[in-house]
């Protein structure tokens, strides 16, 4: 009898320009800009773009674009929301596209995309069903990556990815890269998830503008089904959609 093929659940703890990626990548920056984009699609916004700059989000607005970002935590000049989460969930966006310009996701959004087949947009906040759908995408391998912090490895992604790597084993077999083992020592380290995204960096450098109120919205786990999915491109903005799963007739076809 034929033992079951496992795929591997990958864990890279900060982006590095050499990585590559042949299957399924899971782009986690919890604290915020996942976790934002994810609100914003709850919100009704009809797509996301990831700019590479504030500059190139600036160049996108139009009258059924906005655009959202941050600048030292805070929402920039001319933009029409910051990269809060809890902002988001409320803002006024129903069928319009959202430019969103962030440092550490923007960057490895875009390096996940350079090589993988499927990239989603994963916080705590869809972990399940972001969780799920890379499951179901996978054919080798599904990689979680982690944004981490100006260029330093951060606790708040890192146990994202921990959680999302519990959801994923339950799911199916797989063979666990180092990564993968740090990732859950640090989820079962911390049984509530609120404590290390408060002792993160990102929660300190957003106490300190008066933004901590995010902090708690982030570590809710499994508060949305909304999944942010790679479609496309448009000059060097990503584009992402929620996911929505093909429907078929009763005869089978889409």
């Amino acid at each position: 009898m034929n033992q079951p093929t496992s795929k591997r659940l990958r864990v890279d703890l900060l982006p590095q320009p050499e990585l590559t990626y042949p299957d399924v990548v899971l782009v986690v920056d919890v604290i915020r800009a996942t976790t934002t984009a994810t609100a914003f699609l709850e919100a009704g916004a009809s797509a996301i773009y990831t700019a590479a700059s504030l500059e190139q989000a600036r160049a996108f607005k139009d009258h059924d674009v906005v655009i959202a970002g941050e600048e030292g935590g805070l929402m920039p000049a001319g933009f029409d929301y910051g990269n809060s989460p809890r902002e988001a969930l409320e803002a006024k966006v129903t069928g319009k596209t959202v430019v969103m310009a962030t440092t550490n996701g923007t960057r490895a959004a875009h390096l996940a995309a350079t090589t993988a087949k499927h990239v989603l947009l994963a916080s705590l906040y869809n972990a399940h069903a972001a969780a799920r759908l890379a499951h179901e995408l996978a054919t080798e391998e599904v990689a979680i990556l982690c944004a981490g912090a100006g260029g330093k490895v951060a606790l708040d992604d890192t146990y994202t990815a921990g959680v999302l790597a519990e959801f994923i084993q339950l799911m199916g077999l797989y063979d666990l890269q180092d990564g993968t083992l740090i990732a859950l020592a640090t989820r079962r380290t911390y049984p509530d998830p609120l404590e290390p995204l408060s002792l993160s960096i990102a929660a300190q450098s957003l106490q300190r503008v008066g933004l901590e109120a995010d902090v708690p919205f982030c570590a809710q786990i499994a508060a949305s089904p909304a999944v942010p999915m790679l479609e496309g491109r448009v000059g060097d903005a990503l584009i992402f959609r929620r996911y929505q799963p093909q429907r078929t007739t009763a005869s089978g076809e889409d």
